[in-house]
C-alpha cells in the first residue's frame, strides 16, 4: 500500500454534477482543470479531487481522459496530490467504476463505500468489493474512503475489522456533511456524530477530510480544521462564501478559507 499523509487542503473544482449554467468559471475541459489546478496551488491547496468530463460535458470515468489529465497536472503543478474520482454519479455501477481504476492503477482515488456495498448488497458484490480493496492495496493505490454519515463511519469500521478493507499506516477518510441536492445547507454541526465515531474508534491512524455544501462551507471547514481534520473546498460542493456572495473562482473559494483559516495571518 502506498501510505502518505492526507493532503491539507483539497480542491474540488467541478465534479459531476455542476455545469457552466452553474457557474460560468467551472472548468470543465482538461486544459481548464489544469489551469484552476495551478492557480489553486498558488493559493495555498496541496491536493485536488479531480473529476473529468466527456465532449458534451458530462460526468464520465474515462482512464484515457484520466491518464491525459494526470500527465499535464504532473508537467505543470508537480507538487500537487492528485486524487482522481471514482463517484457513480447516477451513469455507473461497481464494476464499472472499478474496472476503470483497475485499468488506470491510479496513485490516489476517492471511492464512496455506500457504491461499493449498497444497501442488502449481495455475495457477489461483496465478493467484487473485497477483490477490488484488496487489489488497490497490492498495487498501491491510495483509497480516500467516502463517508456520507456517522452510520457509514461504523460499518466501514466493522468492513475493516472483517478484513474487507485491508489496514494501512495511514487511512484517508471522507466525511461529507449533508447531500448532493440543489437546496443542501450544510451545518458545522453535521460534524459532530462524525467525530463522536472517531472517538468511540479510537484510531489516531484514521487522517480524516470534511466537504460541505453551500452558503455555511467555510464554517464547516473551519470547525474541521480545529478539530484536527483537513478540508476539502472548491465548486464540486459549493459557490459560496460565507457572507452568501458567489465565488469568482475556485482559486477565491481556496482564499477565503484560508484566510478563515488563519485570521492572524497565513502561514
Amino acid at each position: 500500500m502506498t501510505v502518505f499523509d492526507l493532503p491539507a487542503l483539497m480542491i474540488a473544482p467541478n465534479g459531476a454534477r455542476r455545469t457552466r449554467a452553474d457557474h460560468p468559471a467551472l472548468p470543465v475541459t482538461i486544459p481548464e482543470i489544469v489551469q484552476c489546478a495551478a492557480d489553486c496551488a498558488a493559493a495555498g491547496a496541496d491536493g485536488i479531487h479531480a473529476h473529468v468530463r466527456d465532449a458534451q460535458g458530462r460526468h464520465v470515468l474515462d482512464a484515457g481522459l484520466y491518464r491525459e489529465l494526470l500527465a499535464e497536472l504532473a508537467r505543470q503543478v508537480p507538487a500537487l496530490r492528485v486524487q482522481v474520482t471514482s463517484e457513480a454519479a447516477g451513469r455507473y455501477q461497481a464494476p464499472e467504476q472499478q474496472a476503470v481504476i483497475r485499468v488506470l492503477v491510479p496513485a490516489y482515488v476517492s471511492v464512496a463505500l455506500r457504491e461499493m456495498l449498497p444497501p442488502a448488497c449481495s455475495a457477489t458484490q461483496w465478493q467484487q468489493a473485497w477483490d477490488f480493496y484488496h487489489w488497490a492495496a497490492d498495487q498501491g493505490v491510495m483509497i480516500q474512503h467516502i463517508l456520507y454519515a456517522a452510520d457509514d463511519l461504523q460499518q466501514w469500521l466493522q468492513l475493516r475489522d472483517e478484513g474487507l478493507v485491508p489496514a494501512a499506516a495511514r487511512v484517508h477518510l471522507l466525511f461529507v456533511l449533508g447531500r448532493y441536492t440543489s437546496r443542501q445547507q450544510s451545518r458545522p454541526q453535521d460534524l459532530e456524530p462524525f467525530l463522536a465515531g472517531l472517538k468511540q474508534a479510537g484510531d489516531d491512524r484514521l487522517q480524516w477530510a470534511v466537504c460541505a455544501f453551500g452558503v455555511q462551507e467555510t464554517d464547516c471547514l473551519v470547525a474541521a480544521h480545529r478539530q484536527g481534520g483537513r478540508i476539502r473546498v472548491g465548486f464540486e460542493n459549493s459557490l459560496w462564501h460565507a457572507d452568501g456572495r458567489v465565488a469568482a473562482s475556485n482559486r477565491e473559494r481556496v482564499e477565503a478559507v484560508r484566510r478563515a483559516l488563519y485570521p492572524d495571518g497565513l502561514p
